[in-house]
This record gives structure tokens, sequence and C-alpha cells, in this order.
């Protein structure tokens, strides 16, 4: 409500404006300076939704759309680039505005104008905002989350107005067994509902999953679980007679989710580690393997020197599951061989030498192999090593072991680090400490949850 009254004056006087009326200058619609883009990128989504003009479904869209330094629009507004944002000035006889003012509400205020003039009625502003935000005709989620998703849970709500957040009481009974209560259960009936889990160890799988296996059984429209990182598997070698596959297992444990009124439960999981533990999963379960690489190429383009990265992949297993995605970058591929006991990491293909390269993987648990990677790219030449993994598990800490390369050359650490926040232990402990930086899933999620 807050960001409906600080703009309530601006669209009643659209309100007052017919629909073909022209729009005043752009400068009389320039709204306060914000402290950065991605304070500007929600201040326009929230008028594209109460302005009826829905250019962006989501705030994550829209802080993609207004771009690195506020100026371009991007395809939301089918403007290719700030040429076409331009001509759209010249096309509705608007003057646009020079210098500083020349930002992302100046682009966008002109076409909400008319958009707000024949949709909105003064009456509007003074109604609940969940009522107006029904004009994007977007379906309702209500989001539980356990204790270590909770800060992503909050940034996935922040991505969208149609999700809600929804908590759970954990507690524990003298025996140590779950005491678990999920508040005004009657009030989800007929809405969609989305769990975010974490199965960072064998200690909270149970509590988790007897919440799971409750809620689509509450008369929920639909149901979700988002598992960002499937963690059994990763270590599993299926070499000798009686080993178990605990990723099996766990599998055949979420495709028994009981069945919503809206059917099965759909699951969603990022950059899963063995490609094959997709057909694990039973018919009653409908998973939808998503990836954190679009993340990285975002933030790719970003770097002062991204005309000059290369992809190193540490292995053929690493190249097989991204470089499609990455195919648009110079490769670089690692291999493993054998020298007697041990295992050492030798350049298979590509050329690093005076490159920025940045080696990816799905995950990281020892760190032992990236940090192989890393001294070998910097003896073949290599102007800057960084390195992105989906998940980083770093068991007892183990990301201590990566140090630092502060402008002193790579072979004496990583420029950057980035991982995603699928691991919610690991990112409260690297928070703040170079090389690594955390890439947000939020958008991601708030994108797979949209019905």
């Amino acid at each position: 409500m807050r960001l409906l009254h600080q703009y309530g004056s601006f669209l009643a006087s659209c309100s007052s404006r017919s629909s073909s009326s022209r729009a005043p200058p752009v400068h009389s619609y320039c709204l306060p300076p914000v402290s950065n883009y991605e304070a500007a990128a929600r201040q326009v989504f929230w008028l594209c939704n109460l302005g009826g003009g829905c250019c962006f479904s989501r705030a994550s869209e829209c802080s993609r759309a207004v771009g690195k330094n506020g100026k371009t629009l991007g395809n939301s507004l089918g403007l290719q680039n700030n040429k076409k944002v331009m001509k759209g000035f010249k096309a509705s006889s608007v003057q646009p505005p020079a210098g500083d003012e020349a930002d992302v509400y100046s682009a966008i205020i002109p076409t909400l104008s008319r958009a707000a003039a024949s949709v909105l009625e003064v009456g509007d502003l003074n109604g609940n905002a969940c009522h107006l935000l029904d004009k994007s005709k977007k379906e309702q989620v209500c989001l539980f989350y356990c204790s270590e998703t909770e800060d992503l849970a909050r940034r996935i709500a922040a991505e969208s107005y149609s999700i809600q957040l929804k908590s759970i009481r954990w507690g524990a009974f003298p025996d140590g067994f779950p005491d678990l209560f999920v508040p005004n259960a009657h009030g989800f009936r007929s809405q969609h509902v989305a769990f975010l889990a974490s199965f960072s160890s064998p200690d909270v799988i149970f509590e988790q999953l007897s919440i799971i296996y409750a809620l689509p059984r509450m008369f929920v429209s639909s149901f979700t679980v988002v598992l960002p990182f499937f963690p059994t598997g990763t270590l599993e070698r299926m070499e000798d007679e009686g080993d178990i596959a605990t990723a099996f297992t766990l599998a055949r444990i979420l495709s028994d989710i009981p069945i919503s009124r809206g059917g099965p439960t759909s699951l969603v999981i990022f950059d899963i580690h063995a490609l094959q533990e997709r057909f694990y999963f039973g018919d009653n379960v409908l998973p939808c393997f998503e990836s954190g690489i679009p993340l990285l190429k975002h933030r790719i383009h970003q770097l002062p020197d991204s005309n000059n990265v290369s992809i190193a992949f540490p292995d053929e297993g690493a190249w097989k599951r991204f470089n499609k995605q990455l195919q648009h970058f110079p490769t670089v591929i690692c291999t493993k061989v054998r020298d007697g006991n041990e295992r050492i990491v030798k350049l298979k293909e590509g050329d690093p030498q005076g490159r920025h390269v940045i080696i990816v993987d799905d995950l990281v648990q020892s760190g032992s192999t990236l940090i192989e990677c890393q001294k070998l790219l910097a003896a073949m030449g290599a102007a800057k090593v960084s390195a992105y993994v989906t998940h980083g598990v770093f068991p007892k800490r183990s990301w201590e072991r990566f140090d630092h390369d502060n402008g002193e050359g790579p072979e004496h650490g990583f420029a950057h680090f980035w991982i995603t926040d699928s691991c919610a232990r690991t990112v409260k402990e690297i928070m703040g400490k170079p090389p690594f930086e955390v890439l947000s899933l939020a958008g991601s999620i708030a994108s797979a949850l949209h019905v």
C-alpha cells in the first residue's frame, strides 16, 4: 500500500484523461529518484500492473528489462533497444528527455499513461492493493518454507506480488520426533500451494517430507515442491554389487507425494547432478528440471572483460551437461587422467592463453578438482581464472580452501567464484567473503511457480 499511495496522485491524473488524449510532456511524469535500479525496476513493475498495461509479469522480468544502466527496456515493450525507444517517443509526439532524466521512467510512462487512462477508475485507488493486482490475471500462490529456506523464500516473494509467504510451526516432541502444525489449514483450500524445501542433511528430510505429504491433502488446487538442490547421488559410484543408489530411493519417495485436486505434484530441481537421475521419478510427480546457467550468462555480460571470456569444463561430464547453453563462448576442456595412484587434471582441448577463463560445473564438494583446474589454467597463460557452480555444498567448510586473486594473478587464486543460493547454509557462511558471490535463484523459482 505504501507504493500505491506514493503513486496515487500520478494514477489519478491518468484516470482523468480520455484514452485518446495526448500524454503531457514526459518531464511531468518523472518520479522521485531512487537509490538503485533494482528499486526503479520494482516501481515500474507496480506502475505497469496498476495501470493495466501489464508490460512485465514479474519484478524480476522488469529488473532484467531495465538493464544494467537503467536505460534499456528490452523486449517487454516490444522495443529492442534504446533507438526504438526514441522512435517510440517520436511516433507518439512526446518530446524525449535529455541527460539524467532519460531513464527508465521516461521511456515507460508515456505508454503507461494512455493505458492507465482507459483502465483505472479513480475509486480503484482507494481499494485493496490485491484487488488492483488481480487485473494482471495472476493466480495467487501460497509459498511455505522451512527454517533453512526462509531467506530465499522472502527473495522469491519479493519477485512477484502474486506469491504470498505462509509459515509452518516447526517443533519437536520430547522424544525428538517432529511436532508440526500448519496454521489456518482450511484457508488454503482451492489455493495454489508450494513448498520450498532444503534436504541439506538426513536430519531434516523426515520433517519436511511430513509437510510435503500433508499439504496436497488439504484440498489445494495444485501443489509444487521446489527442491533447488537434489542432494543424494552426488558422491555415489555404482560399481560393485551391493552398492545402494540412495538417489533412486529419494526419487521414489518424492514420486509418492499424494495427488492434489489439480493432479500430480510438480517438482522443481536445478541442475541435478547425474542426468540419468531424472528417470528415477515415477508417473505421480511432474519433475521440472531448471538450470542456473542463465544467471551466470547474465553475470558474465556485466563483467568489464566480458568479450574476453572463455568457458572451461573440469571434465567431459560437465561439458556434456552445459556446453549447449554456453556454446557461444570459446571453450576449454580439461580431463582427469590417472598417474599411478593419483588422478591429475590435464588440458584436453582449447587455449586459455590471455583469456578470462570461467570454470563451470554443477556443484562443488571438497573443491580439489576446481583448484587443480585453476592451477593448470594459470600455468597455461590464462589472464584470470573464475569459477561457477550451481550448488556450493562445501562440506566441512571446504570453501576456505579457495583463495582470492586480488589482482596478483590467477596462480594466486580465483578472480570470482559464483554460486547460487540453493544451499542455504553455505550462503550464510560465505556471504561477503571474496572471491565468493551469490547469484540468487529467486527470479527463476518465481517464474516456475506462476500458474
